[in-house]
Formats: structure tokens, C-alpha cells, sequence
């Protein structure tokens, strides 16, 4: 192949570092941007949070206080004269004197013969123990005695946890314990075994080990706490719950009759067979009914410690003089700007190693502010358009929610549809109505009749306000809820009903059947 030399024209889009910043600080929610200011702040020594400006609050203190203390004036006078040397000198000698005159000369002073076999506390009388909170103190006390309530929380309370301390308290043999421990593992965070107890007699390691004795820890079990802990379906948990109830709970009986051989019918909501088979009239089984729905069908979640995920909203939407305003939430972040001293260290000529890298901090630190305060330009414009386009959902809520799409915010502030992807990912906004995430008023689309468009969120919204209205015994089935809607104008399948009412989890007509 012969060798030559060719010139060829073209374009290539290349991202700069800054660009790629800016970009990567656009996608980030509120934690993980708190997150980055914070690696930026420990890593680049020319970047520092503008707080209030302390030292003319400190200044304006000490001029209040020269004016009410004259004698302070000959005393900074005389400090000045002295040298830096001369002035720790003079300081260290009065902290000497202070401590000298008060502890006494002879609590200090060594004997000069000591025993050979004495001990410390033989010539030196010892502190009280409670006065030494070290090693040796109980977790969660500090030095005063007091408890740390946060220092107990380090690790969130399982259902496991709660029912080992309740075995603690009882008085179960070691056999028994085995076999109580082994259970206990294999109970899930809602609280039901999810193992055989024979399995257990190949499992555990004891000798004559009969299914019985593992029932009869097993019942033992299901009488701690939270009620209807231990058991192995929903039938026997509520039979748990209800054997649990006092005597004399009004419709007990009836209850538990039902949760024994009905409970097929039951998990139907067949309430024709369940009227037949109990003999009782509408009131009663109504009743009968409402004491089974108030029973925990999840008796874990009653003790697992699940700690809240807390929301930041990035901005705050508020109305004043009757126009919505957008701002930022102020908390999200700090105010970032340059260390005007380090910046002044910085000269222009030299090439040594500390000033190119005083120089590349300062670069880097600029373009941190300037990629930070460009972010917020963009979320802000964004959330100040979509308040706009969205404005009848602020004023008359989700039924007035119209159909939104990226598209629409993106030709309108003239960015492109990936930014506006970016900026409506894992942001939140504080409305009157909620803390809602960006994405949620962008939304589908069904047409009307009258040829204009419908959002989904609209739809959820018509159709959750009918199942609420909704005759208890009559409820309304997917078909009549898309008959209504086309009458309102709203050309809606019963498909998209069925997906919509799902999505919400509203159950099916016939289990909303109530007497």
C-alpha cells in the first residue's frame, strides 16, 4: 500500500471538563449534590462557604465592650508592646499561679521513702469509681452519667430482636432454646414462619428431637408479642390475633368461625355464602366482618424499625398576591465562594510546584461555582415553567392537571430534551398540595371528545373520586366507571380503567362489595 498524505475537513463535538461538571452536577438530587459540595470543599483549599459575615458582628462586640470596660484599652496597649515570645511567657506563669494556689503544696509533694511492696492507693487516697466514666462505662453514658439515646439506635430493631428479648425473659430450658432460636430465624420481617417445623428434627442436632416438642415451643412462640407472630399463612394468623381477644369481645365468636371454615369465602368476599353459612343478618356480619379487617394481616411490620427516607425539596412554590412564585429552597445548599487569602498568595510569574498548584485549585474552584450556580439557573427556569404550564393543578388540583411532555418544556426555555430529562430526575418541589417530584406532572394523554386531550393523571384522579362515591353494596365495576368517563367526554377503555385502578391500589368491584 503506498504512503501519502491526505487532509481531511471535519466537525467533532468534544465535552470539556466543564461541560462534563456541569453536567454531572445537573443530575444529581439535593442529597447527593450536599454530598459533592462537601468532597469539594475537603479537597480544594480555595473553596470556603460565604457564612454571615462574623467578624464585623465580632468587631462590633469587642467596640461595645472597650466602651464598657475603659481599662481594657491599657491592657491590649501593653499586650502590643509585648513580643509573641514574652507575652506566652507571661501567660503560662499566671496559668502556673493559678494552679498553685489551688492545689496545696502538700498534696502535690512526693515522700522521699516509699515502700517497696506499697500500692498507689496505700500513700494516694483514689477518686470514687462512679466519677470516672471510661472503658469500663456502659455504652450509651457519657462522662456525667447521662445516656446517649442516639448512640442506642446504631442499628434499626428486627422483629428477630424483639422476640429473643421476650424468650430472655421466660424460662426455657437449653433444648427448648435451640429450638426456639431456629425458629425465630426463619420467621420474615412480616412475621410468618417460612420453614416446616419437621425440617427442623434433620436440621437441629439433638437426640429423641419429635415434632411435637417443636410445636409446643412453636405455640409458645406464637404467644409473644406483636399477635400472630409465628404463623404460616393468613388464616391461622388472624385465628392467632382473634384466640387473643378477651371473651367477652362483642362478635368474636362469629369471627373466629368465620376465619376457621370460611375463609375461602372470606378472601372472596362472597358475602352471599358467608350470609348463608353463619345465619346472621347484614348488621351482624357486618360487624363480624369489621373485627377481622382490624386485625394485622402483617403483625412484623408492627415492630420492624424502618427509619424515613426524608424529602429536600430543591424549590419552594408559593402563592402571593395571587401569582405563583418559584425560589429556591435556600437549605439545599451552602454559598460557595474563593479564600481571598489563598487567592493572594498566587503569583502570576512563578512556575514552582506550590504555585501551579494553588493556580489549578483556584481554576477548579471557579468552575465549581460557576457549574453550581448554573445548575440552579436550570432547575429554576425549569420548576418556573412547569408551575406555568401547569398552573389550573395549583389552583383547582389533579383533576385540572393537562397533559405535559419533555418536549414542551424543553422548546420553550430552548434546552435540549436530555437537560430537561436531567433536571426532572429525583428533584422535588414544595407545593401548597405536597412535595411533589418533577416527573410528576409530566403525564400521558387521552383523547376527548370534544378533540382536545385528557391527562392520565386526570383520569386517576375522576376515578378515584368515583370508586370514594361509590353505593357500599353496588360498587362500580371497570365498565360503568369507563361508561361515566365517556360521558364526561373522556374516551377511556376499560383496559385503561383496570391499569389505572390497579396502579392506585384500589381493588376490584367485587372485593369493594361491603354490606
Amino acid at each position: 500500500m503506498k504512503q501519502s498524505i491526505q487532509l481531511r475537513l471535519g466537525q467533532q463535538l468534544t465535552m470539556t471538563p466543564q461541560l462534563q461538571q456541569a453536567i454531572k452536577l445537573l443530575q444529581l438530587s439535593t442529597l447527593d449534590l450536599q454530598r459533592e459540595i462537601q468532597d469539594a470543599l475537603e479537597s480544594n483549599l480555595m473553596l470556603e462557604t460565604a457564612e454571615e459575615d462574623d467578624a464585623d458582628r465580632d468587631g462590633a462586640g469587642r467596640d461595645s465592650a472597650d466602651r464598657d470596660d475603659p481599662g481594657r484599652d491599657h491592657a491590649a496597649e501593653t499586650a502590643n508592646e509585648l513580643t509573641d515570645h514574652e507575652l506566652r511567657e507571661r501567660q503560662q506563669a499566671q496559668a502556673d499561679a493559678a494552679v498553685d494556689a489551688e492545689v496545696p503544696a502538700e498534696a502535690s509533694a512526693l515522700p522521699e521513702d516509699l515502700a517497696i511492696d506499697s500500692e498507689w492507693s496505700d500513700t494516694y487516697e483514689s477518686e470514687p469509681a462512679e466519677q470516672y466514666a471510661g472503658p469500663s462505662a456502659s455504652p450509651g453514658t457519657g462522662a456525667s452519667g447521662d445516656i446517649d439515646l442516639y448512640a442506642q439506635q446504631s442499628r434499626p430493631q428486627t422483629l428477630q430482636d424483639h422476640l429473643e428479648w421476650q424468650l430472655n425473659l421466660g424460662h426455657l430450658g437449653p433444648r427448648d432454646r435451640l429450638i426456639a432460636e431456629a425458629l425465630i430465624d426463619a420467621i420474615d420481617a412480616d412475621g410468618y414462619l417460612r420453614l416446616d417445623p419437621a425440617e427442623l428434627i434433620e436440621t437441629l442436632d439433638l437426640e429423641d428431637l419429635e415434632l411435637d416438642e417443636i410445636m409446643a415451643v412453636l405455640h409458645a412462640i406464637q404467644a409473644l408479642d406483636p399477635p400472630g407472630v409465628g404463623a404460616r399463612d393468613p388464616r391461622e394468623c388472624l385465628l392467632l390475633q382473634l384466640r387473643q381477644l378477651p371473651v367477652e369481645t362483642p362478635h368474636r365468636a362469629d369471627a373466629l368461625k368465620i376465619c376457621d371454615s370460611l375463609f375461602d369465602a372470606l378472601a372472596r368476599n362472597d358475602l352471599d355464602e358467608l350470609r348463608r353459612h353463619t345465619k346472621r343478618s347484614d348488621h351482624e356480619l357486618g360487624c363480624s366482618l369489621a373485627l377481622i379487617r382490624s386485625l394485622q394481616p402483617r403483625p412484623g411490620s408492627l415492630i420492624s424499625d424502618h427509619r424515613p427516607d426524608y424529602l429536600i425539596p430543591d424549590v419552594l412554590v408559593r402563592k402571593r398576591a395571587g401569582v405563583w412564585q418559584v425560589e429556591l429552597n435556600p437549605e439545599t445548599q451552602p454559598k460557595l465562594r474563593v479564600n481571598e487569602d489563598y487567592a493572594k498568595l498566587i503569583r502570576r510569574a512563578d512556575d514552582g510546584a506550590e504555585n501551579v498548584c494553588l493556580k489549578t485549585h483556584l481554576q477548579e474552584a471557579r468552575w465549581f461555582i460557576k457549574s453550581l450556580l448554573s445548575r440552579n439557573d436550570t432547575v429554576l427556569r425549569v420548576a418556573a415553567k412547569i408551575v406555568e404550564l401547569q398552573r389550573d393543578f395549583f389552583d383547582y388540583g389533579e383533576e385540572a392537571m393537562r397533559p405535559l411532555i419533555l418536549r414542551d418544556v424543553a422548546d420553550s426555555l430552548e434546552l435540549h430534551e436530555s437537560t430537561v430529562s436531567r433536571v426532572t430526575t429525583q428533584k422535588y418541589m414544595h407545593t401548597p398540595r405536597g412535595t411533589l417530584e418533577f416527573k410528576y406532572f409530566f403525564s400521558s394523554h387521552v383523547g376527548t371528545a370534544s378533540g382536545g386531550e385528557c391527562s392520565s393523571t386526570a383520569i386517576r384522579a375522576f376515578i378515584r373520586k368515583l370508586v370514594a362515591a361509590e353505593t357500599a353494596n353496588k360498587p362500580l365495576s371497570d365498565s360503568k366507571i369507563a361508561g361515566i368517563l365517556s360521558e364526561q367526554g373522556i374516551n377511556v377503555a376499560r383496559r385503561t380503567v383496570a391499569k389505572y385502578r390497579e396502579a392506585m391500589g384500589i381493588p376490584p368491584s367485587n372485593e369493594r362489595k361491603r354490606l
